[in-house]
């Protein structure tokens, strides 16, 4: 007999977490061992309960689930790792994969999608949306150097220059410059739409 594969589900949506850990649940050989609502919380859920695959939303309260793959990688290296999105960006597959990222899949998949993915990936397969695949292929890479992704995500809860400036330690005129060039880059007429835009595509 099959050993019970171990599963960890991090989704801020209680309603989405719960549907599919029930539909997880109806698989024989697939067990939702730790739920978590907080991207801050899944290294330590993970660490707990011994999991096999770790499936995370991206989009979630603490951190996102990217940011979560990436530090589950590097520190439990076995752990397999399923991204989750409701959305359609691109550039979040690609950061999903630079993270660690052995599958990315849409959350309204098939639950027998879903539940094939983590045999999969568990096998040492990597699963990815054809769909999402193909949207990725045809937007290219993200633009955006770090320092300016870094600098639009600041600017995203409105701060003036000056505040931004304090924030992340750079002159005023440096983060002009950052704006500026993100600006130029997402063809946009500001840092709102900058923002927007960037966000849209997956690659803040």
């Amino acid at each position: 007999m099959s050993r019970t594969i171990k599963v960890l589900l991090a989704e801020d949506q209680s309603m989405v977490r719960e549907a599919l850990a029930a539909l997880l649940g109806l698989e024989d050989d697939i067990e939702v061992v730790a739920q978590v609502s907080r991207g801050d919380e899944v290294v330590a859920a993970a660490r707990a309960h011994d999991v096999d695959v770790a499936l995370l939303d991206i989009e979630m309260p603490g951190c996102t689930g990217i940011e979560a793959a990436a530090v589950l990688h590097r520190e439990l290296p076995a752990l397999k790792l399923v991204v989750l999105t409701t959305f359609g960006r691109p550039g979040y597959l690609r950061s999903a994969m630079e993270a660690g990222a052995d599958a990315f899949l849409v959350k309204d998949a098939p639950a027998a999608q879903l539940a094939e993915a983590v045999r999969k990936v568990l096998a040492g397969e990597r699963v990815i949306d054809p769909t999402l695949a193909a949207a990725a292929l045809a937007e290219g890479a993200n633009p955006l150097t770090d320092r300016e992704r870094e600098v639009l995500r600041a600017a995203a809860d409105g701060a003036t220059n000056a505040e931004l400036a304090a924030a992340l330690h750079l002159s005023q005129g440096t983060v002009r410059n950052y704006l500026s060039t993100a600006i130029q880059k997402l063809a946009v007429r500001n840092r709102t739409e900058a923002v927007r835009t960037a966000r849209e595509k997956g690659w803040l």
